[in-house]
C-alpha cells in the first residue's frame, strides 16, 4: 500500500487561523482603545455648549418627558 498524500494547505491551517485571530484582535483593540480615548478626551468646549443649550431650553418653558434636538 502506498501512503496517502495530503494537501499541502493542511499544514498551513493552524498558522492561517492564528494570523486571522491576530488581525481580528488587532482590529477590535484599535476600535476599543480609540473609543476609550475619545470618551476620556472629550472636547470640553463641545460639552459646555451642550450643557448651555440644555439649560437654556429648560429655563424658558416647562417640558415633561420630551426629547429635543
Amino acid at each position: 500500500m502506498k501512503p496517502q498524500n495530503f494537501s499541502a494547505i493542511g499544514g498551513w491551517q493552524s498558522l492561517m487561523f492564528c494570523a486571522g485571530m491576530y488581525f481580528v484582535a488587532l482590529f477590535f483593540s484599535i476600535f476599543i482603545c480609540s473609543s476609550i480615548f475619545y470618551a476620556v478626551n472629550a472636547n470640553s468646549k463641545g460639552a459646555k455648549n451642550n450643557i448651555a443649550k440644555a439649560t437654556s431650553a429648560s429655563v424658558g418653558k416647562q417640558m415633561l418627558a420630551s426629547v429635543t434636538r
